[in-house]
């Protein structure tokens, strides 16, 4: 895998905040049920993801940084700093005291260290053996979660099913959008070194009447003709259950109406709002309006501000 920061276009000294936004954002666009004919999107996407997985994660990331751990999670080579070719920190032989320091300029040699790096180092039984890496755990499992439009607004629980039956009831995070990645620890598959993580991509299943613009939701609401005219209290629904709205006299259609924190959840906690769209919805070759409104006519210039 090439260099993570490069991946998600962030600079190495980027700040958390900095590559989950930069994740987020190249998820949205490489998602696969976005991309379902572009093989190469897919393959990104993946890309994108595991360099996020080793990011997000503050230990790997700092090891990547010194240069422990490659850009899959794998520990670089023995000699890949310093080592026999030498160390512009101060490997090698060093004078000091009136005698040598010995290599890397510590306070002493430790022969494990030295000899790991020829012969693999010191059985348990006091010969040379292998040097024995920490065991590698267990693979990460990824999974896709959908969930309905409204819950996701609202961030109830979702239940999920893992590999090996179990279930699990999820919190949703506050800000949770299509893309959004969950990491359950552990829960991914065994190995000797412990078991990997189940990642979960959260997918928002599309509404029939709610729309979501940004962290406010939006819906188109009929009202009749004699609603709009006078007035009326009409019983609306939102992401939370229905509420009652106050429809003031002489509302026309394409008025919008605030419901106060009836939106999605920000990353801060607080929430949008649900903004309702007023739409007048006439009876169809209905005769007693007809004749009601004989004769009547609204003079006023409704396009002139069209130029027409």
């Amino acid at each position: 895998m090439a260099d993570p920061y490069s991946i998600l276009g962030v600079s190495r000294g980027a700040s958390e905040k900095d590559i989950k936004s930069a994740y987020r954002k190249l998820a949205k666009e490489l998602h696969p049920d976005r991309n379902k004919d572009n093989p190469q999107a897919a393959a990104r996407f993946s890309e994108v993801t595991n360099a996020y997985d080793l990011l997000s994660d503050k230990d790997k990331r700092a090891q990547f940084d010194r240069g422990e751990i490659d850009a899959d999670g794998n520990p670089t080579m023995p000699f890949g700093n310093g080592g026999f070719g030498g160390n512009p920190g101060g490997g090698g032989f060093a004078r000091g005291g009136g005698g040598f320091q010995g290599f890397g300029g510590g306070d002493g040699i430790d022969l494990d260290d030295i000899l790991g790096g020829m012969f693999g180092g010191r059985s348990a039984g006091g010969g040379f053996g292998s040097r024995h890496r920490p065991p590698p755990r267990g693979a990460n499992v990824q999974y896709r979660l959908k969930v309905p439009f409204a819950d996701a607004a609202a961030r109830k629980d979702q239940r999920i099913t893992l590999g090996d039956g179990k279930t699990i009831d999820l919190k949703l995070p506050a800000g949770v959008e299509d893309g959004t990645q969950m990491r359950l620890k552990g829960k991914g598959e065994p190995g000797p070194g412990g078991a990997g993580d189940a990642l979960v991509i959260i997918e928002i299943v599309p509404h029939p009447f709610f729309k979501r613009e940004g962290d406010d939701v939006r819906l188109d609401l009929p009202v009749t003709l004699d609603e709009a005219v006078n007035g009326a209290k009409v019983k609306v629904p939102t992401v939370d259950g229905p509420v009652m709205l106050t429809v003031s006299p002489a509302s026309g259609s394409g008025k919008v109406l605030r419901l106060k924190g009836k939106g999605f959840s920000r990353a801060n906690g607080t929430r949008g709002d649900q903004l309702v769209t007023l739409e007048i919805d006439l009876p169809p070759g209905d005769e007693d309006l007809a004749k009601r409104l004989e004769g009547w006519r609204d003079t006023r210039n409704l396009r002139a501000r069209l130029g027409v």
